[in-house]
């Protein structure tokens, strides 16, 4: 059982990058979350949304990549040792290559996939949804698999998310930051 002292402690990447390989973790301000298995019907949205995006980014500059991939998100210009929020969206789609290194991404991708799990649901509508908004993703989607609909949150010009739009899964999604890129929800139908 954990002390209150070490309840208390904060965390960092240096802390974060000598967990255990096969745990998942992500860090936020410092806190960790333990990340579980995600369901059948997440993995079957989440390889199916590589397919389409990575389709479409073909000989285009920018890059996704798919959970577990990590994702540095400094507070100003701090080292990596001491950055405390570490995330391994779903999927993250970056433009800027000089956020791309050996370890993953530092600073905000211009692009967010999360697809709710019970046990992160929360988790993704709020905390990383406060989160990404103060670190500048464009756009970020929470998907719910079994309800079947999709919030988009795309920052204004002040930089904040304004009321999501919400859409259902029986017609395309067309991404703001690729406006000729349009989610086809039809597998859906069959999974």
């Amino acid at each position: 059982m954990a002390t209150a002292e070490q309840l208390q402690q904060k965390y960092t990447y240096t802390d974060y990058a000598q967990w255990p390989e096969n745990e998942r973790w992500e860090l936020i301000d410092g806190v960790p979350y333990a990340m579980t298995a995600p369901q059948r019907l997440h993995q079957d949205i989440v390889s199916e949304l590589c397919r389409q995006v990575g389709n479409y980014l073909q000989g285009k500059p920018c890059k996704f990549y798919v959970a577990p991939f990590d994702v540095r998100l400094p507070r100003k210009d701090e080292a990596d040792a001491k950055v405390e929020t570490v995330v391994q969206p779903d999927l993250s789609v970056i433009c800027d290559q000089s956020k791309l290194d050996k370890q993953g991404c530092r600073g905000a991708p211009d692009w967010i996939i999360e697809v709710l799990s019970p046990s992160t649901a929360l988790k993704d509508m709020n905390t990383k949804r406060s989160l990404y908004q103060q670190h500048g993703v464009q756009e970020y989607w929470i998907i719910h698999p079994e309800d079947r609909w999709i919030l988009v949150y795309t920052l204004d010009e002040q930089g904040h998310y304004g009321q999501p739009g919400v859409f259902g899964m029986d017609e395309p999604t067309t991404v703001q930051r690729f406006p000729d890129l349009n989610i086809d929800w039809s597998f859906m139908k069959i999974i």
